[in-house]
């Protein structure tokens, strides 16, 4: 099977084919160029999309990577990026493996189609040649033929006409001569053209176009291969990726088996978790029968005589709960003296009676009544931190060391303060100990720079070395503060009580203990009218050690001498100058102080009390 026997005379035809061929064969470079621009746009967007979903750098949505279930979209976000990642294989391997290949074989099929055909052509034109000089001759034959026949009849004609002179018969006869010889010169012409022509011709159809249209049948036929092995490489590239492709959807799928909704669940307590003790129960408040100012056995003294630490207060007024009121306010409600005071002494030797009887004129008051009136009559003032975190957090600012945070979350916050500035320490440590041996190099080779241009360095780097630490230090003592007051970790579940065993820890540990989230996440004071809180009352938070005492509004004189033997009173010699810090408050009692450490309640009829009317608070008596 051939095309130079079987198609000899479609030259035409197969230059037709062998064009189309060649335009299907640029039309599959096509599709695969374009199928690569696909693949590279999807790459693309598969790339823009995972990073569009990748957590900000130190960003809140960072934080929320460590649930398992963030976790796994993540490493699908990433997995993502290799499965474009394998669609830019495919663009790359489709352009270097088959488009490129293809369009240089394109180029050398027109090369080589066009030579053939140029050659045909050529072939084809000494054919056409060969035919017009076998018609030229053939044309001078029969031209010859007739004129030697007109000759050779005027001939004859003039030999049998008696009246022509034989001179003109000769001529007549040379002339036909002449005649015959030159139609048999072009009978031999003619022969030999016709004999050359079948010559040519023969070679022609047998030999040249033959042998033409054979390359040309070759040259259509590697086309049919390449274009086929170009659709096996197609199929093959795609092939190829699918098992690393595969691996990306394992990889999603083991992160997505990897979720865990118990360990996110636990990573929700260890993030949110404040520290705090649910608040107790809310007992009756009986108002049929109102509390006496007496000594009894639900009298605050009694109470803490008895080893009875909690102390329930009454919660339907609008004043703060007490763990939040101040210190030092707090401290002369609950000190306070729970008796009125005795009447001034009578005789000469006021020492004769120095906790003299009751005076029966003064009336009794309710704890509770007294406590709301406290509340009610004063400012509500927070205590310190509390107003400092306020201040903060209306600033825009942090407290530096995580105080407007619960005391789990501040213990994290600190935790993790301290690892980042034992790292920088660690990182100015590192550059220290290059300095140091860059020196050493100095000094042993000077000419390789100057040792002492590196001391101003190395004094920087010590020097921050030395803030470093130091900031460390004030950390590492705010967590350990921290770290002091909250349990064991490892006794967490035996924690189910209100307060901590041991040493009488109060339940308040601090002034957030009736906070509640804000939706910034920062936490504020909560006003409640109908909540109890149970507090011991043997001790307080040193939370409030940080309050200053308070100032001194005036002095006083002892007039007699008071032995204070009840629980908030204090003892005084007749003619002692003391500070004044609490005037009278209607109920006979003035609140004094020797020194910083010495304080209390002596009776109102005892002392002489000179006020500063600049200072703050003072009332004026006319």
């Amino acid at each position: 099977m051939s095309w130079g026997t079987e198609l000899w005379d479609q030259f035409d035809n197969l230059e037709k084919h062998t064009q189309w061929g060649i335009d299907v064969l640029e039309k599959y470079i096509k599709f695969v160029k374009e199928r690569t621009e696909i693949e590279l746009s999807y790459a693309k967007q598969l790339r823009n999309l995972s990073k569009k979903y990748q957590p900000k750098k130190n960003s809140k949505e960072e934080e929320e990577y460590k649930y398992t279930s963030c976790k796994a979209f993540l490493s699908t976000l990433n997995e993502m990026n290799d499965y474009a990642g394998q669609h830019e294989v495919i663009s790359e391997n489709m352009t270097s493996q088959i488009t490129v290949d293809l369009a240089r074989f394109v180029q050398e099929l027109k090369q080589e189609r066009k030579s053939n055909f140029h050659d045909g052509r050529k072939a084809q034109q000494h054919m056409e040649t060969c035919w017009k000089q076998l018609e030229s001759s053939k044309r001078r034959f029969e031209r010859d033929c007739k004129e030697a026949d007109r000759a050779q009849q005027y001939f004859e004609k003039m030999d049998a006409d008696i009246n022509v002179t034989k001179a003109d018969v000769e001529k007549a006869r040379q002339q036909a001569q002449i005649r015959h010889q030159m139609a048999e010169d072009s009978k031999a012409d003619y022969s030999s053209s016709l004999q050359k022509f079948n010559q040519e011709q023969h070679e022609y159809y047998h030999t040249h176009i033959p042998s033409i249209f054979q390359k040309i049948q070759e040259m259509e036929e590697r086309r049919i291969v390449r274009i086929g092995e170009s659709m096996k490489t197609y199929a093959e590239v795609d092939r190829q990726v699918i098992p690393i492709i595969g691996k990306c959807l394992d990889g999603i799928v083991k992160a997505a088996e990897a979720i865990n909704q118990k360990s996110d669940s636990q990573l929700v307590i260890e993030a949110y978790k404040s520290g705090f003790e649910p608040p107790g129960d809310i007992e009756f408040e009986d108002y049929t029968q109102p509390m006496k100012r007496t000594v009894s056995d639900n009298s605050l003294s009694n109470s803490r005589g008895d080893g009875k630490p909690e102390l329930k207060f009454g919660g339907k007024s609008k004043g703060k709960l007490w763990p939040f009121i101040k210190k030092n306010k707090l401290v002369s409600l609950l000190t306070s003296p729970h008796q009125p005071p005795p009447p001034p002494p009578a005789s000469a030797s006021p020492s004769a009676v120095p906790n003299g009887p009751q005076s029966p004129k003064q009336q009794k008051e309710p704890l509770s009544h007294r406590f709301n009136e406290f509340m009610i009559s004063k400012p509500k003032i927070h205590c310190f931190r509390s107003l400092k975190r306020g201040l903060s957090l209306k600033l825009g600012a942090t407290p530096e060391d995580f105080s407007n945070l619960p005391p789990e979350q501040r213990r994290k916050k600190l935790q993790q303060k301290v690892d980042e500035l034992n790292k920088e320490i660690q990182k100015e440590m590192d550059q220290r100990d290059a300095i140091t041996k860059m020196k050493d190099v100095y000094l042993k080779n000077p000419q390789m720079g100057d040792p002492a241009s590196l001391d101003h360095k190395l004094t920087e780097v010590s020097q921050n070395i030395e803030k470093l630490r130091l900031e460390a230090q004030k950390f590492e003592a705010w967590l350990a503060e921290v770290e002091g007051r909250l349990p064991a970790r490892g006794e967490q579940a035996r924690r189910q009580s209100g307060m901590y065993d041991g040493q009488g820890a109060p339940t308040a540990n601090s002034c957030a203990q009736d906070r509640e989230s804000s939706p910034d996440g920062s936490y504020t004071e909560e006003r409640s009218q109908e909540n109890e809180v149970k507090v011991l009352a043997t001790d307080f938070d040193d939370e409030f050690d940080d309050e200053e005492p308070l100032p001194a509004i005036g002095t006083c004189k002892a007039l007699y001498t008071f032995e204070g033997q009840n629980e908030g009173t204090i003892s005084v010699i007749e003619g002692e100058i003391l500070y004044v810090i609490e005037e009278d408050k209607g109920d006979g009692w003035t609140r004094i102080r020797r020194n910083e450490d010495e304080e209390g309640y002596v009776p109102t009829s005892y002392v002489e009390v000179y006020l500063d009317k600049n200072a703050k608070g003072a009332k004026t008596y006319i």
